[in-house]
């Protein structure tokens, strides 16, 4: 399915190109109907939108259920919304990662990814759980095709990541004191690019 090209100032399908309409109408499909009639459209019914706070909370109770610790928890996260959790996590020793996050995700995450595709996320997920936290970010520190490829990820995910991405891999960095602002600054311009401007300068 292509990327959706949002237009700044769309605001009816009409607005967009015909490829885009019909994307579109087919993602509308997909959820309202064909997802609404099976037995996964009962989750969509249940799940309760929550803010930052109840989310760090959400991840402690997801964690004492299962009896895990937070260090096993890799969360990720776009905005301020996050921040509470990626403290939570990150203050345990779990893996942090903004996606195509603000500022607020970007400067309280460890990891930032600038991706169309959550693949990239996949493929962190992977390292994290056959690696452990600090492995994982050693391979995420040297992120290329080759580095992956002799690391322990799965081999269904690499060639995934290079069937979506032959040329260059997204951006994958660790986020420092030293390279957040600029970070924050690349992540959110291609937030707004992805997203749209004004989803895009959401908190």
């Amino acid at each position: 399915m292509p990327m959706i090209n949002i237009p700044p100032a769309a605001k009816a399908i009409e607005d967009f190109s015909p490829v885009d309409q019909e994307t579109i109408r087919r993602l509308d499909k997909i959820f309202w109907s064909e997802i609404a009639g099976t037995r996964l459209g009962r989750i969509f019914i249940e799940v309760t939108t929550v803010g930052g706070k109840q989310k760090a909370e959400a991840i402690q109770d997801a964690v004492e259920r299962v009896g895990a610790q937070l260090s096993d928890v890799m969360y990720v996260g776009d905005s301020i919304t996050d921040v509470e959790a990626f403290k939570l996590v990150r203050s345990s020793d779990g893996l942090t990662v903004s996606f195509n996050g603000n500022e607020y995700a970007v400067k309280n995450a460890e990891v930032a990814v600038l991706s169309q595709s959550s693949i990239v996320t996949a493929v962190i997920a992977d390292l994290f759980f056959n690696l452990g936290k600090q492995q994982t970010l050693k391979v995420l520190e040297s992120w290329s095709l080759k580095t992956l490829q002799k690391s322990t990820v799965s081999q269904h995910l690499c060639s995934k990541l290079l069937e979506l991405y032959p040329s260059a891999l997204p951006k994958v960095q660790i986020v420092t004191a030293e390279n957040m602002d600029i970070i924050a600054k690349e992540s959110s311009e291609f937030r707004r690019k992805v997203r749209g401007e004004s989803i895009g300068r959401l908190g």
